[in-house]
């Protein structure tokens, strides 16, 4: 275990934007699994289009950007230490978070075959919920994130954090009433 551990490490290092999705493409994944079968409980009529999808999706449209986002929050420079960690999780919270939060939803929307209506009301329904519950969540994460986690592990610490978070997205989003939904 120790040995994949380094592995994977020196792929950070080496390949950082090529892991990072390969990571967020399987932690998405797994959220909708645990959405579908721990919170749904689906059961035999798990649906695998849409675990593909929110696996696409961290993939490809959220690792990317994402990324580079913390590669950028990462070369800022500060006058402290406590400075750093509270303006990077500050512009992180302020700038990113509710960009990401739009973004999930409206690419959901289109990945499902969905249009622009059915964006508008999805977003209407569940944007500002999800991005408050988010800020609970991932604003005291990347304090947590940009004080003790070494820069190219950030997005990994994200991921396993993510990882639940993305079993309440799938859930918010097949659902699109987020006052049935007791995930938290």
């Amino acid at each position: 275990m120790a040995s994949f551990f380094r592995a994977y490490n020196a792929l950070l290092l080496r390949r950082p934007l090529a892991a990072q999705c390969g990571t967020s493409m399987l932690i998405f994944g797994a959220g909708d699994v645990l959405a579908q079968q721990a919170v749904e409980r689906r059961g035999k009529k798990h649906d695998i289009a849409r675990t593909a999808r929110l696996a696409f999706y961290g993939g490809a449209l959220f690792a990317p950007p994402i990324t580079k986002w913390l590669q950028f929050l990462g070369r800022l420079q500060f006058s402290s230490p406590t400075k750093a960690i509270i303006y990077r999780t500050w512009l992180d919270q302020s700038l990113a978070a509710p960009l990401v939060v739009g973004w999930f939803f409206t690419s959901m929307t289109f990945l499902e075959g969905h249009g622009l209506s059915e964006a508008t009301e999805r977003m209407k329904a569940s944007y500002a919920p999800t991005l408050m519950r988010g800020w609970l969540v991932f604003g005291p994460a990347q304090a947590i994130n940009f004080w003790l986690v070494p820069p190219q592990l950030r997005f990994v610490f994200l991921g396993v954090v993510s990882l639940f978070w993305n079993t309440y997205l799938s859930a918010v989003n097949a659902k699109h009433d987020l006052s049935e939904l007791t995930v938290y």
